[in-house]
């Protein structure tokens, strides 16, 4: 009958800790009236507690820190640092210890150790200590793994590891909607909501073009000639609250000219967002490169480079516009009506011949327009005909006008 040997033990112990910083340590008040039967005996007892603050005890201000007494939650774009500590339990010299952490994620392994070289030997009572440090780039399940091997004195090799299983939580949710404006430019709405359970410090929300684009933003007001924020002086962003920013792109010019170009562009950027925690704890986040849906031109696209906001009751205005042959191999001979509304007027010639219009080439074209109706007018009524392809196009509501009297008669 086989007896199988006992279990040899290892000479050396592994302690993992988390390294978080402190909290404010909050004393839950007790107190009662005086006419009760304690009288002042819980009032008292709170005023002497060294973790209240004077003239503060029933409010649950803490002056005091108190150490993290479990794991605590982990946020995408935190820092998770860990304090790894292998002890010599034994009476005796270890040699040869080699100790390795890594980090097992969903997607990949990571090797987080300071250094990969084995000590030459560890004393009785002795100690290797190490701090790792890494920026959580993945949210699930995340694994810490602690291997230790050494030589004992016997020339016997060992081994063993430790595993360290902790969750990572999304922080924020971040939602984005995109405005395509007729002027080529996108305007970018950016809701940020904080989904964890502490206020957050946004420190910088900003935007990161692609290269196609310059961006402004358009989270701040001047007052008194000073930049102010739209948020106020606190950047605060309490638990389940959520905040909007605003961008506009606009396309750098060496691309604006290039219509065929910038309407197929649905790469617009990401954004980079930077925040504190309690005690300063930071947190940064990345998203990945956010896309739009292009904008479909057709073959030829007709924009607005100029136009009054207000004009007068019978009196011609005048308007500019862009034509672009948005096809990218194709030319086309244009031609040019006009057709009247109720209430709009074109002025000028119908039927005129605009020329060649080349790929991805444009043409600025000045008309004039003459109003009969007061009030809110939509200019409409433009026609462009490829006479290689015998193709029109049709232009309505094209932009509002406000159409006022020039004279004003005052009674009596």
């Amino acid at each position: 009958m086989e007896v199988n040997p006992p279990k040899q033990e290892h000479l050396l112990a592994l302690k993992v800790m988390r390294l978080t910083k402190p909290t404010l340590f909050t004393n839950i008040p007790v107190t009662c009236e005086e006419k009760d039967l304690p009288g002042d005996l819980f009032n008292q007892l709170m005023r002497d507690d060294p973790s209240t603050v004077n003239g503060a005890e029933i409010l649950m201000l803490g002056e005091m820190l108190t150490l993290p007494q479990n794991f605590g939650n982990i946020f995408l774009g935190e820092t998770f640092s860990s304090y790894i500590s292998v002890h010599n339990d034994s009476n005796q010299v270890v040699k040869d210890i080699l100790v390795k952490a890594d980090l097992q994620t969903s997607s990949q392994r990571l090797n987080l150790s300071a250094s990969n070289a084995a000590v030459a030997e560890l004393k009785p009572d002795c100690c290797i200590d190490d701090v790792i440090h890494h920026e959580v780039k993945e949210i699930g399940t995340h694994i810490l793994v602690c291997a230790v091997s050494y030589t004992t004195q016997g020339g016997e090799k060992m081994y063993f590891r430790k595993f360290f299983k902790f969750q990572v939580l999304k922080p924020l949710d971040v939602k984005t909607k995109f405005y395509n404006a007729e002027t080529d430019e996108v305007f970018l709405e950016a809701q940020i909501q904080n989904i964890t359970t502490s206020p957050m410090f946004m420190e910088k929300v900003s935007l990161e073009p692609s290269i196609m684009y310059n961006v402004a933003e358009l989270n701040s007001v001047s007052q008194a000639g000073e930049c102010v924020t739209t948020f106020g002086s606190r950047a605060y962003l309490q638990p389940m609250d959520t905040r909007q920013y605003l961008y506009c792109l606009k396309p750098k010019k060496e691309f604006a000219e290039k219509a065929g170009i910038i309407k197929g562009v649905t790469v617009i950027g990401k954004l980079d967002i930077v925040w504190k925690t309690n005690l300063g704890e930071r947190g940064r986040l990345q998203t990945s490169q956010l896309q739009r849906m292009a904008p479909g031109y057709g073959d030829v696209r007709l924009s607005l480079e100029a136009i009054p906001d207000t004009v007068n009751l019978e009196e011609p205005f005048h308007i500019t516009c862009k034509i672009t042959n948005c096809s990218s191999e194709r030319t086309m001979d244009l031609v040019l009506e006009m057709c009247n509304t109720n209430s709009i007027h074109w002025c000028g010639i119908s039927g005129r011949q605009l020329g060649k219009l080349h790929p991805s080439s444009s043409l600025c074209l000045a008309l004039t327009l003459l109003s009969s109706v007061q009030g809110l007018q939509s200019v409409s009524g433009l026609r462009l005909t490829d006479t290689f392809l015998k193709r029109t196009y049709e232009y309505d509501d094209i932009a509002q006008v406000c159409v006022v009297s020039s004279a004003i008669k005052v009674e009596s």
